[in-house]
């Protein structure tokens, strides 16, 4: 027995090794010893060998049933069609984070903000990636000099502009390029809008921004960097790209006609509801086309609706602005800009749809 008392640490140990020994100051298991099976291991046993059977049985023959056939079609058929642009423009958006100078961008645009809005809004065409990129982006952007409202209008033109998200477009809309034009003429008026509102009513305590590097790092391989950026993004909206699917796909399948019907006979009703699932299924811009496509049952003019406003406002792009801005500034840019989007895919849609 040792003469000294235990250390603080060492009493915290001793207490959690008696918690664990049981009531009687021995192991859980059968032996005393700590290292015996659990207490319950007859039920345990018999669930993992009856519980993985029952529900592969039950899905074998659920999944027979015509709806479950046409769900799997459906998902698989949006997944696969959107993966190849998805792949494309994380790639694209890793290699521009790694290999080209932030410089680039504040030296482009002119020294007024009132016109460096549209000029940072066109200028969202070289960063074809996924819009969780452009947060980032934009916050190095304003730490660098770069005005607020400059890398506001091109946080939110970078995700839907780029030649790989009209190209999906014009792919999932074949022999519609009224859909693309409308797509890109409302997506350009929406961040030019926010751009010149955050010029007239953007106050400097609403933003904080946090000071994030997305570019090169001195020291480290651009080919580490790119792959690093490239997965992340990936990984990261192919989740989302997964999860939309998915949705879309039950929508198709599992909500009656005569509600989708409701909507589609209400124009305003329609376009209103495609925006806020916009909001909700947070999908990569990469994909929001093919799932817009597959929603047959509501009219263009919201299908456009959801195309224009899913890149710039959902649930994983408020989470990130708050995160990185401050949450007053997510709260109320992103009700703005929810606003603004739909009432510029109405006006271009209603010209051109």
């Amino acid at each position: 027995m040792r003469g000294v008392a235990p250390v603080r640490g060492e009493g915290v140990r001793q207490d959690v090794s008696a918690a664990d020994s049981g009531p009687g100051g021995e192991g859980s298991g059968p032996g005393g010893g700590g290292s015996g099976p659990p207490r319950f291991w007859p039920l345990l046993l018999l669930g993992a060998a009856v519980v993985p059977g029952s529900v592969l049985f039950l899905l074998g023959r659920w999944g027979d049933a015509p709806a479950v056939q046409a769900w799997r079609t459906v998902c698989l058929a949006v997944t696969v069609q959107a993966l190849p642009f998805l792949l494309l423009g994380t790639a694209l958006s890793g290699a521009i984070s790694a290999f080209v100078p932030e410089g680039v961008f504040r030296r482009v645009l002119p020294r007024r903000p009132a016109l460096a809005v549209p000029v940072a809004g066109v200028a969202g065409v070289v960063l074809p990636g996924c819009e969780c990129a452009s947060v980032p982006v934009a916050s190095s952007l304003i730490g660098r000099g770069v005005p607020p409202a400059a890398a506001f209008a091109f946080l939110l033109s970078a995700p839907a502009v780029n030649p790989v998200v009209l190209t999906a477009t014009a792919i999932a809309f074949p022999g519609n390029p009224a859909m693309v034009l409308a797509r890109l003429l409302a997506s350009l008026a929406t961040a030019f809008v926010m751009g010149w509102l955050w010029l007239r009513f953007g106050r400097t305590e609403w933003l904080r921004p946090v000071v994030r590097h997305t570019g090169h790092r001195t020291g480290r391989s651009r080919w580490d960097e790119f792959r690093t950026g490239f997965q992340h993004d990936f990984l990261h909206a192919g989740g989302f790209l997964v999860l939309g699917a998915m949705a879309a796909a039950t929508f198709n399948v599992a909500v009656p006609r005569s509600v989708l019907d409701t909507f589609a006979a209400a124009p305003w009703m329609s376009v209103l509801f495609l925006a806020g699932l916009a909001v909700l299924l947070a999908v990569c811009s990469e994909a929001d086309a093919f799932l817009a496509a597959s929603l047959t049952g509501f009219p263009p003019l919201a299908r456009l609706a959801f195309m224009v406003v899913g890149p710039m406002v959902d649930l994983k792009l408020i989470a990130l602005q708050a995160g990185t801005f401050g949450r007053p500034f997510a709260v109320r840019f992103s009700a703005a800009t929810f606003v603004v989007a739909v009432a510029c895919s109405a006006l271009v849609g209603g010209g051109l749809l």
